[in-house]
C-alpha cells in the first residue's frame, strides 16, 4: 500500500489531501486544500500563494489516478466544489443531511447538487465495502474535535490490504483526538498507518491546557496499544511551538509529519507568517539610487480560513 499526502500545514497549506494506492486501486482523500486568509492579522505571504499553488497542482495530477474519492466533511480545506474534479469517478461523501449543519450543510448541498450529473455520489457513514484482498470501510460521524464540538462531525476511513496486512486509517479533523468515542474507535480500527490531524494547540488559550493533553495522551494510548505508525499533521502545525509541545509524541519514534514522511524538510508556513512579513518589512540593502521605492501588488484574500 502506497500513502501519499500530497498537501499539508506542514507542506505549507491547510489541507489533508491524500492519495492511496492499494493493489493497482487509486483513493483520493479530501482533495481540498486553502489558505488561512488572516492569521497574526496579516494575509497570506507570497511563499504560502506559491505553496497553495503547488498543492493545488498535485492533487489535480493525482486525482487523475484516481477511480474513488473520499470526502469526510465539508470544511473547504477538504474538498473541491468544482464538479470536472470528481468527473466520471466513484464520490464517497458525508451525508449532506445527517449530522450536518449551518455552512458545512449548504456547501454539501451544493457539491451533492452538482456532482449528481457527473459523478456516482454514495453516502459514506458506515458504509463498508470488500473487494478481493481490499476493504473499505467507514466510520460513523466522530466529532469534529472534541465532544460537544460545534465544529460538526468528520468520518475516518479505513483502507485494509490483506495481502499485505497493512490497515491505513485516515481520520482527519478529530484533533488528536480530543474524543474518547474518537480514540476508542480509532483504536478499535487496529491501524498499521494512522494519519490524523493534531491537537490544536495554536488556540489552546481557548480550549485550555487540559484538552490538548488529553489529546497527546489519547495519541500516546493508541500507539502504545496498536504499535501504528502515524503521520500527525494540520492543526497540530499551526503552533509555532509544534515541536516542543508534542514533543513527547515525536520522541516516540512513531509519529512524523506529512512533510516528514515523505522525507521533507518540514515547512509550516501559516505558523510562520508573521515572521514572513516581518521579514518583508524589513528596509532594503541601500540601492543606487536612493529615491527607489518597492510596491506591492495589491492581494487578494484566501478562502477557507474559517472551521465553520
Amino acid at each position: 500500500m502506497k500513502v501519499v499526502p500530497l498537501a499539508a500545514e506542514s507542506l505549507g497549506v491547510r489541507s489533508m489531501a491524500t492519495f492511496v494506492e492499494v493493489q493497482g486501486r487509486g483513493i483520493l482523500i479530501d482533495p481540498g486544500a486553502t489558505l488561512a486568509p488572516s492569521r497574526f492579522g496579516l494575509p497570506p505571504s507570497d511563499e504560502e500563494w506559491e505553496a497553495l499553488r503547488r498543492a493545488n497542482d498535485r492533487i489535480s495530477a493525482w486525482a487523475a489516478r484516481a477511480e474513488l474519492v473520499f470526502v469526510s466533511h465539508y470544511h473547504e480545506d477538504h474538498f473541491r466544489s468544482d464538479p470536472a474534479d470528481y468527473a466520471g469517478r466513484r464520490v464517497l461523501a458525508k451525508d449532506p443531511a445527517r449530522m450536518v449543519q449551518g455552512l458545512q450543510a449548504r456547501r454539501a448541498a451544493a457539491l451533492w447538487a452538482a456532482l449528481a450529473p457527473v459523478a456516482r455520489v454514495g453516502r459514506a457513514d458506515g458504509w463498508r465495502e470488500r473487494d478481493g484482498g481490499v476493504e473499505l470501510r467507514v466510520s460513523p460521524p466522530l466529532p469534529h474535535g472534541g465532544d460537544g464540538t460545534p465544529l460538526g462531525f468528520v468520518l475516518a476511513l479505513t483502507i485494509v490490504d490483506a495481502d499485505e496486512r497493512e490497515r491505513f486509517v485516515f481520520a482527519s479533523d478529530v484533533q488528536g483526538p480530543l474524543s474518547p468515542v474518537a480514540a476508542a474507535y480509532l483504536t478499535r480500527e487496529r491501524p498499521t498507518v494512522l494519519y490524523l490531524s493534531g491537537p490544536p494547540s495554536y488556540i489552546e488559550r481557548e480550549l485550555g491546557a487540559a484538552a490538548i493533553d488529553r489529546g497527546i495522551a489519547h495519541l500516546l494510548r493508541l500507539v502504545d496499544v496498536t504499535g501504528c505508525r502515524v503521520i500527525l499533521d494540520h492543526y497540530a502545525l499551526r503552533d509555532p511551538r509544534f515541536e516542543e509541545r508534542f514533543a513527547p509524541l515525536w520522541a516516540t519514534g512513531r509519529v512524523v509529519t506529512a512533510a516528514g514522511w515523505l522525507g521533507l524538510a518540514t515547512a509550516a508556513l501559516e505558523s510562520r507568517r508573521h515572521r514572513a512579513w516581518a521579514a518583508a518589512r524589513k528596509p532594503p540593502a541601500k540601492a543606487a539610487d536612493e529615491r527607489a521605492i518597492m510596491a506591492r501588488a495589491p492581494r487578494k484574500f484566501a478562502k477557507g480560513g474559517t472551521n465553520a
